[in-house]
């Protein structure tokens, strides 16, 4: 069994994620979206949107940065892992916080506003199932570590991280993984999980960032009042702004 959980069914979440987002991307390109719901209802939008995003956020940087940077290179600028651990913590319960509070006004709004509960498919409601209890199981692993920092299996940086970084060479270190604690092995399992239904729900949008925002024109506003017409007999209001066609009439 422990072979299977921690040998063979990562590489079956990463065939997933890659192969669902690829076939997301040729067979359902229009789907490719988060389906706002913004039209329907904005006031606990504006606040439990940025709460979840900026936390999970936050969640996934922390992720990053514990599982891929090995304890040794820390170490070796001189971070101490207690240090380390504190200020892993304390990021942590913020992000943890921040995302807790962003999701649960989010599927308040979703339950309590029809038109969003309408618009609710059971494929949202599985993904909102898995992604809050992986952030439960996470928020418990990070509320542990604090109430006893030096409690056993707390540095995830000797068990889990190691195997995580083994998984890319294909060498899955399963000893390693065996040794964390069982609170572990239920955050990661929901993970997994979590990664294999992202192709497949909204959550795909996260693979697309828009970059193009950064080099698009600015969006021109013209007027709507109403002008004498040009010799053309077009309407000045609607004529070109700023451009040379404009200054040569």
């Amino acid at each position: 069994m422990s072979v299977f959980l921690w040998g063979v069914v990562p590489y079956l979440a990463l065939i997933a994620v890659v192969g669902g987002t690829i076939w997301r991307f040729r067979y359902d390109r229009f789907g490719w979206t988060t389906r706002s719901s913004e039209l329907y209802e904005s006031r606990l939008l504006r606040i439990g949107s940025p709460l979840f995003h900026y936390g999970i956020l936050m969640v996934i940087a922390g992720h990053a940065i514990g599982l891929v940077i090995p304890e040794s290179w820390t170490a070796a600028i001189g971070i101490s892992e207690s240090t380390y651990h504190w200020v892993a913590a304390g990021g942590g319960v913020i992000a943890a916080v921040a995302t807790l509070v962003g999701v649960a006004i989010l599927v308040y709004r979703r339950r309590t506003v029809g038109p969003v509960f309408a618009a609710t498919t059971a494929n949202d409601k599985l993904m909102y199932l898995v992604l809050i209890s992986a952030l439960i199981a996470g928020t418990y692993i990070t509320v542990v570590g604090m109430v006893d920092p030096h409690g056993p299996g707390v540095n995830y940086r000797e068990t889990v991280a190691p195997w995580f970084r083994s998984i890319f060479v294909l060498r899955p270190d399963i000893d390693a993984m065996e040794a964390a604690p069982l609170r572990f092995h239920v955050h990661v399992l929901i993970g997994m999980v979590l990664f294999i239904l992202v192709p497949f729900t909204r959550l795909v949008h996260i693979f697309t960032a828009p970059l193009h925002y950064l080099f698009r024109p600015y969006i021109v506003y013209r007027s709507r009042d109403s002008r004498p017409t040009s010799g053309t007999g077009r309407a000045e209001a609607w004529a070109p702004i700023g451009t040379k066609d404009r200054a040569r009439r």
